[in-house]
């Protein structure tokens, strides 16, 4: 029987493989109609086939690959109408995390998401968007904790994570980053003033013009 392998952190291998099979599935670097199949898998990642049954389970369980009798796994990925509703989703969940994060954050939470603001800021001025994009996902990150509920957190990550690799290569226009800034810091100020109705709005307003700016660039 197969032993499932560890990476150098100690990690079971077929977390890793599911990682980077799921991520290539999203952006589409394995494209959708791919077969997969358990050989390739083990040869192109050089591990054995218990790892590469777990990644496929998890990736089947995920609505990513289709296991057809007879036939075997293939791609399915994720459609345009999946994204657009994925983003619907993502929007209705964010905006509760707001209100919760708001009531339950303690002021050194608040203090964190503050600090990871002005980072925005100060890589905005340097149109460094790398770095503007990993303090925006650090900033979501901060709310979803500060709800003190494990299940949003969980399944905001998983919607932030599909999102973020499901989206297209673009080039940002010289105001994308100062506009992205401005309504993560009309998120803030509703943390400020523990304001949930503000911050409803504001999120409410971020999410809608997120899901537009992707439309314009993927559909």
């Amino acid at each position: 029987m197969d032993i499932i392998q560890n990476d150098k952190s100690g990690q079971p291998l077929s977390a890793g493989l599911y990682t980077e099979l799921q991520t290539n599935i999203l952006s589409g670097a394995i494209p959708d109609g791919s077969k997969l199949t358990e050989q390739t898998i083990c040869t192109q990642y050089n591990v054995s086939r218990t790892p590469v049954r777990e990644a496929f389970r998890q990736l089947e369980a995920d609505g990513l690959i289709e296991n057809i009798p007879n036939r075997g796994a293939f791609v399915t990925g994720l459609t345009k109408r999946d994204i657009s509703d994925l983003f619907d989703l993502r929007g209705l969940f964010e905006v509760q995390a707001v209100e919760w994060a708001i009531k339950r954050m303690s002021s050194e939470d608040i203090d964190q998401l503050a600090e990871t603001v002005e980072f925005m800021e100060f890589y905005t001025l340097k149109s460094d968007v790398e770095k503007v994009l990993t303090f925006n996902s650090q900033f979501h990150s901060i709310i979803y904790a500060g709800t003190k509920d494990r299940m949003i957190q969980k399944t905001l990550a998983i919607y932030q994570t599909y999102l973020k690799h499901s989206a297209p290569a673009k080039t940002y226009s010289g105001d994308y980053l100062k506009t992205i800034l401005d309504e993560h810091k009309a998120i803030f100020e509703a943390f400020e003033t523990k304001n949930t109705a503000a911050g409803r709005k504001a999120m409410e307003y971020h999410m809608e013009q997120s899901k537009l700016r992707r439309i314009a660039n993927y559909f």
